[in-house]
């Protein structure tokens, strides 16, 4: 069971770091996709961490806003996003595979098994 956490309610041009770990069950060797969903949109793949080759993967809107993160020794994997806007208010969810250890060069969501319940990011004035 995955769990994220970060979420909340911050201003256009705001930061905020998500968190995803999981409790008794280890990360280090499987790739963490994170995923988000706004309302009445299609869920969609925002970036994919690696495990074992150092390849992440970044939504072509969201590279250079967006950043990706590990830390094993904390058993979590960090989404950090920076410059926020109202167009990136959505559930976001992060996702694992027990047969994924390096993410492709594409992100799907049927690919992933193992989803957490999602953490709510608002950007608003």
């Amino acid at each position: 069971q995955l769990v994220e956490s970060g979420g909340g309610l911050v201003r256009p041009g705001g930061s905020l770091r998500l968190s995803c770990t999981a409790p008794g069950f280890t990360l280090d060797y499987y790739a963490i996709a994170w995923f988000r969903q706004a309302p009445g949109k299609e869920r969609e793949g925002v970036s994919c961490i690696s495990a074992m080759d150092g390849y992440i993967y970044y939504a072509d809107s969201l590279k250079g806003r967006f950043t990706s993160s590990r830390d094993n020794a904390k058993n979590t994997v960090y989404l950090q996003m920076n410059s926020l806007k109202p167009e990136d208010t959505a559930v976001y969810y992060c996702a694992s595979d027990l047969n994924r250890s390096n993410c492709q060069t594409a992100l799907r969501a049927s690919w992933y098994d193992h989803w957490g319940q999602g953490t709510q990011v608002t950007v608003s004035s």
